[in-house]
């Protein structure tokens, strides 16, 4: 009997601990949903309020993310090596997100340095064609000009 109570504790929590995280998660849901509905409200003037806003929104999902992966996909109660075996390369993986937008950023920046073509083409107004009668009265005028 004792062997069996062990067991069901080393291999998860039963509904019971299901309930609680579900009732955890249902509870960061609603959080986040209130900071959304509240910084609907907020002025796009207070830049750092809403940024702020934006990152506790990010850090309640990542919260939600922990206990999704802990105790819906069964990771709280593995091995080390099979947690490291997710970790390590989904860190990587984000490294290389952000080192791709760092170096394209970069990449930008030296381009209008150092081609003045690519700075002057990319700084150009472009007139706006007229749509309508005009354009095609001068669409024509081309036409003829070209046939003869």
């Amino acid at each position: 009997m004792s062997h069996t109570a062990e067991h069901n504790e080393h291999a998860g929590g039963g509904t019971k601990e299901v309930i609680k995280i579900t009732v955890y998660l249902t509870v960061l849901t609603i959080i986040e949903l209130l900071i959304g509905f509240w910084m609907i409200d907020i002025p796009l003037t207070s830049v750092g309020l809403r940024m702020g806003l934006k990152g506790a929104i990010v850090i309640l999902m990542m919260a939600k993310a922990f206990y999704i992966v802990a105790y819906f996909m069964h990771l709280k109660h593995e091995m080390k090596n099979l947690i490291m075996t997710i970790v390590v390369p989904l860190a990587l993986f984000i490294w290389f997100i952000i080192a791709f937008l760092y170096d394209g950023n970069s990449f930008k920046n030296l381009r209008n340095t150092y081609d003045p073509y690519f700075k002057e083409q990319s700084t150009k107004k472009v007139e706006k064609k007229e749509h309508g009668a005009a354009g095609k009265h001068e669409e024509g005028k081309v036409e003829e000009k070209a046939a003869h």
